[in-house]
């Protein structure tokens, strides 16, 4: 996981001397390949590197590693750097010089995950390493969030940015507020009990990026509000139950899906006594699986995480989003590697 992030780790000098982006895909081979899933999108985003940026301040909390925050610090400038003056974020560079997609559908402003996650990660930066020009960005960007509609999914990742400013920072007078409405927000989006993840969607919501459930339960227990547990595990037991108890028995199967059930099963165990904690080892132990020929999905060895299993073959490629969410899913396993992985770093990322 770490290993392998480091290995997608690579310097950004438009964005500043020390910024690091990370690299979106590798193929078998290891080399590093641009995202074109929507037209040519770029090398590298600010969605997966405030992800990791997220990850490596709970690393750096737990292990106090030079080395990660300078990582860490290298990922923030990146992120800074790509806040529009509106506060809100542009997505990908087109390459590793830095020049910027700011017309791409997936990259261009608005309320959108990419959004959402930069703000977590300045926030998470800001509370970790007090970087004041990382509060500076998330007030600029929370902004939006307050006054703007936008999907319950990338609603759910507003939700934990409050509540991290609730427990732990300075949050604006209407923040307590505007998580009531949020939360609300989510539980308004049910089908048949089921969190959908936006007004679009019919049948079985998509299962990576659906964290409402999980974030449900944490609002509940800031909010006191064990109404908002029961829509969650209603929800849990209609999507994630069979998920995970059918083996995850389907055509395809990414480290993303499964790491939003190990979220949701989580928190639902921190309230509930309802097998949760069973059901979130099992949905771990898949990253362990192995197909016919040998493959893991979790390459202990080599440290990294294949981008997932189609028809009951493992990836041979390694990608950033699914080495991200298993350090999430598998913290201890990422925390453990620290040391391995730093030294895969470039050189200026080193400090």
């Amino acid at each position: 996981m770490l290993r392998q992030l480091a290995r997608l780790t690579r310097p950004v000098p438009a964005s500043g001397p020390d910024a690091l982006a990370l690299g979106v895909y590798t193929d078998r081979s290891g080399d590093l390949v641009a995202a074109s899933e929507s037209g040519f999108e770029g090398v590298a985003c600010v969605d997966d590197t405030a992800r990791l940026l997220d990850v490596l301040c709970d690393v750096w909390s737990a292990t106090r590693s030079a080395e990660v925050e300078g990582w860490a610090r290298g990922l923030l400038e990146f992120v800074l750097w790509m806040q529009e003056p509106d506060g809100r974020w542009l997505n990908f560079v087109y390459d590793w010089t830095g020049a910027r997609n700011d017309a791409g559908i997936t990259s261009s402003t608005g309320e959108n995950f990419w959004h959402a996650r930069a703000m977590s990660s300045v926030s998470h930066a800001w509370l970790t390493f007090h970087d004041e020009r990382a509060r500076a960005a998330l007030d600029r960007g929370l902004d939006h969030a307050l006054t703007r509609p936008a999907a319950a999914d990338v609603r759910a990742v507003h939700v934990l940015v409050g509540l991290r400013l609730l427990t732990e920072g300075s949050p604006p007078p209407s923040m307590a507020a505007a998580i009531r409405r949020w939360a609300d927000e989510i539980v308004a989006s049910r089908i048949d009990g089921v969190l959908m993840n936006n007004p679009d969607e019919r049948g079985e919501p998509h299962l990576w990026a659906h964290i409402q459930e999980g974030v449900l339960v944490e609002a509940a227990r800031s909010l006191r509000d064990p109404a908002l547990i029961a829509v969650a595990r209603e929800s849990a037991e209609r999507l994630w139950v069979p998920f995970v108890r059918g083996g995850f028995d389907r055509p395809s199967v990414t480290p993303y899906d499964v790491a939003c059930a190990v979220y949701a099963l989580d928190r639902l165990a921190l309230v509930d006594d309802g097998g949760w904690l069973d059901l979130a080892a099992s949905a771990r132990a898949w990253f362990d699986h192995t197909d016919t020929s040998g493959r893991a999905v979790f390459d202990r060895d080599r440290g990294r995480v294949a981008d997932g299993v189609d028809a009951g073959r493992v990836s041979e490629n390694s990608g950033a989003e699914a080495n991200i969410v298993a350090a999430e899913s598998l913290f201890a396993d990422a925390v453990a590697s620290v040391e391995a992985a730093v030294v895969l770093l470039p050189r200026r990322a080193r400090r």
